[in-house]
């Protein structure tokens, strides 16, 4: 059920289309994987998928695996993503020249609390700008 929630944006779906392949998609889309997947995968299950990309052995994937968990990182944003590719061979975005492509915010149904984290994060931008 988590799967297929992720497949409802057509980067994630990308993605995973690529690690069930058996594929190396680099180490920003894995960490794109793991920082959206957790917030709809426990742990496990998002090891196992990983796990089935080549090019990071399992002890790499349990580290990047419990930091992201550990951390509760927010998914990345699409320009984060954009930068990311620009950084490796594998395009974790599949249409980077569509504005629309390749954004989480728009494309998932995100746990409140991703919101709620990243409201306050630019509230604490503003008053760090304003002096306030």
């Amino acid at each position: 059920m988590a799967i297929k929630e992720l497949r409802k944006s057509p980067m994630m779906a990308h993605l995973l289309d690529a690690l069930d392949a058996g594929e190396d998609i680099g180490h920003y889309g894995r960490l794109t994987v793991a920082m959206v997947g957790h917030h709809y995968l426990d742990a496990e299950e998002l090891l196992k998928t990983l796990a089935k990309g080549k090019g990071v052995d399992d002890t790499e994937l349990k580290s990047l695996v419990q930091q992201t968990v550990t951390r509760d990182y927010n998914p990345p944003s699409r320009q984060r993503i954009l930068e990311w590719q620009a950084q490796q061979e594998f395009a974790i975005c599949p249409d980077p020249g569509d504005p629309n492509a390749c954004n989480v915010y728009r494309d998932l149904d995100l746990p409140e609390t991703v919101i709620e984290n990243i409201e306050e994060f630019r509230e604490q931008q503003f008053d760090a700008a304003t002096g306030s």
